[in-house]
């Protein structure tokens, strides 16, 4: 079995075209593999960013600020959108989606005029401007990919300069990553596990097992 991201599975998907029989169980915080309803990992992470969301919303309002949350997710932004919707986040900021700015400040002002003295603005990693590029700290190299990190600092920039209110910046980076798991999350992990024993006696290779609305299958 190979448990992991799109980088696990490709090279598992290569051993197995040189013959080794190889079942992926799908295993990423960000959420980002096609064809499964959930990864696990990702329940966990969006629980672990909904409840800090939580706290933040109380320092915010008290001091009257805007807070920008950065949250990993490079080229996915299914961490931010989820905990960002959970936990009523203001603005939400995701790769998928370039994002103007100006419109993000218009609606912190738009709430400053309406008595709401604060705001949450949640941006995944990835997130770039219109016109703009990603925060890149390191360059992709054999083995790895590319490094993001920087764009909450630069939204939050860019937010106090336009609106003039202060700012704050939480990066949560891997603080997403391990912890204790949610029930559903252990739950799955037990699923696909078994899923994947049964795909194997079954003879099966080079495919992925999967969570859907029927519950456990597998699939190339």
């Amino acid at each position: 079995m190979s448990i992991g991201g799109d980088g696990s599975l490709t090279i598992a998907d290569a051993l197995h075209q040189k013959g080794l029989k190889v079942v992926g169980v799908p295993k990423t915080i960000d959420n980002d593999l096609d064809k499964t309803y959930t990864t696990f990992g990702f329940d966990t992470a969006v629980g672990f960013a909904t409840e800090c969301l939580d706290r933040l919303h109380s320092t915010a309002e008290s001091h009257q600020r805007v807070m920008v949350v950065e949250v990993m997710g490079r080229y996915a932004g299914w961490i931010a959108l989820h905990a960002g919707i959970a936990g009523n986040a203001h603005a939400i900021l995701i790769p998928e989606i370039a994002f103007d700015i100006e419109k993000v400040a218009a609606k912190i002002r738009e709430r400053e005029a309406s008595g709401h003295l604060y705001s949450i603005v949640v941006v995944a990693e990835g997130a770039t401007p219109k016109d703009g590029a990603l925060d890149v700290v390191a360059a992709a190299e054999v083995g790895h990919a590319e490094r993001l990190g920087g764009i909450g600092e630069h939204v939050a920039h860019d937010l106090g300069a336009s609106t003039g209110k202060e700012t704050r910046v939480v990066v949560l980076g891997h603080l997403l990553r391990g912890g204790s798991p949610t029930s559903f999350d252990r739950l799955a992990a037990l699923r696909f596990g078994a899923g994947a024993v049964r795909a194997l006696e079954a003879g099966h290779s080079g495919v992925m097992v999967s969570l859907g609305v029927s519950g456990v299958s597998y699939g190339a």
